[in-house]
């Protein structure tokens, strides 16, 4: 068994179980909820995402902590009581004895705010508005030990699978290489970044949202580059997915403004996929990500991740065009 074998099977199974929740919620979502632009149905899967995971978190390592993005504060509120009522319906479709306490204290095991030697992260659903569309979205974890990430985990309910399955996961444990799962099956697939060489043929990605990442620096990027290809735009950390496995040669998650700092649980799952099939990443000055921060990636700026090959191009037409200097 490898270091952190167990660490990696629990790991799969609470996001394959957290995914059963989201799809049931997502299957119900209808036309006129997204017209009311009704967010409620993935606020209820974000809530039962959450709590499933830090179940089987805490049944296995009960003294490991998690920094994760959601509290039940919200829940436990009057107003809240219809919202409350129907995330106990969904968890209980997974877990029929769950009880209305026991759901507000799985998900408040995701509490942890400040860094410790050895916890967790977790993006219950990263990608909301993609969830909604019925589109991309992740469900991300990952244990960080020391300041390092040594085992990620990403489950990508609506992405195709390289044999057709819909629905896969991601996992990847330091030092072992990346592979991928389909949703519901055992059988693991190496896999491995883009081998392109050609400048001109980097295929990007870049968030559907404009409001997360500057989409017109990144024009400028690749015409300083030469980049003939279209970006590819899709929600979540299912870019990072995207980029490991050789869809896309690199993701680029470029700031806005000079205060906004990443958090932990929007990239910590993707990056040791992307790292060990191959690729690379860090921020937009070349530096690796700082996981020793609490809840953000305080000391970093942007996220850059690439296949590798095309990693100190990017970085060095960042520098020339001088994006991301906002003094």
């Amino acid at each position: 068994m490898s270091q952190y074998q167990k660490e990696r099977e629990v790991a799969i199974k609470a996001i394959a179980d957290a995914a059963v929740i989201c799809k049931n919620v997502q299957r119900e979502i209808s036309p006129d909820v997204l017209e009311k632009k009704d967010k409620s149905p993935v606020t209820v899967a974000d809530f039962g995402s959450q709590a499933l995971v830090c179940k089987a978190l805490g049944e296995v390592f009960p003294a490991i902590p998690v920094i994760g993005e959601e509290d039940s504060k919200e829940l436990r509120q009057p107003e809240s009581a219809s919202l409350l009522e129907r995330l106990i319906d969904v968890v209980q479709k997974v877990v029929p004895e769950a009880t209305s306490e026991e759901v507000l204290g799985w998900i408040d095991r995701g509490g942890q705010d400040t860094y410790c030697d050895r916890f967790w992260t977790l993006d219950p659903i990263d990608g909301t508005k993609g969830f909604l569309r019925k589109d991309q979205y992740a469900i991300s974890l990952a244990l960080i030990v020391n300041g390092e990430i040594v085992v990620g985990a990403l489950c990508c309910p609506n992405m195709k699978a390289q044999d057709g399955t819909d629905g896969v996961i991601f996992v990847a444990e330091k030092g072992e290489g990346a592979v991928e799962i389909p949703l519901g099956r055992t059988t693991e697939t190496k896999i491995s970044v883009s081998a392109e060489t050609v400048q001109a043929n980097i295929r990007t990605c870049e968030s559907v949202e404009k409001a997360h990442s500057s989409h017109s620096d990144s024009a400028r990027i690749g015409a300083l580059l030469g980049i003939t290809a279209q970006p590819v735009r899709i929600d979540s950390q299912a870019k990072y997915a995207t980029v490991a496995r050789g869809d896309a040669e690199a993701y680029l998650r470029l700031p806005r403004d000079g205060k906004y700092r990443e958090k932990i649980w929007d990239h910590a799952g993707g990056v040791l996929v992307v790292q060990e099939a191959g690729g690379k990443v860090t921020d937009i000055k070349g530096r690796p990500l700082d996981f020793t921060h609490g809840q953000t990636l305080a000391k970093n700026i942007g996220v850059i991740v690439t296949s590798g090959t095309f990693h100190d191009a990017i970085i060095n037409a960042i520098d020339e065009l001088k994006i991301g200097q906002f003094e």
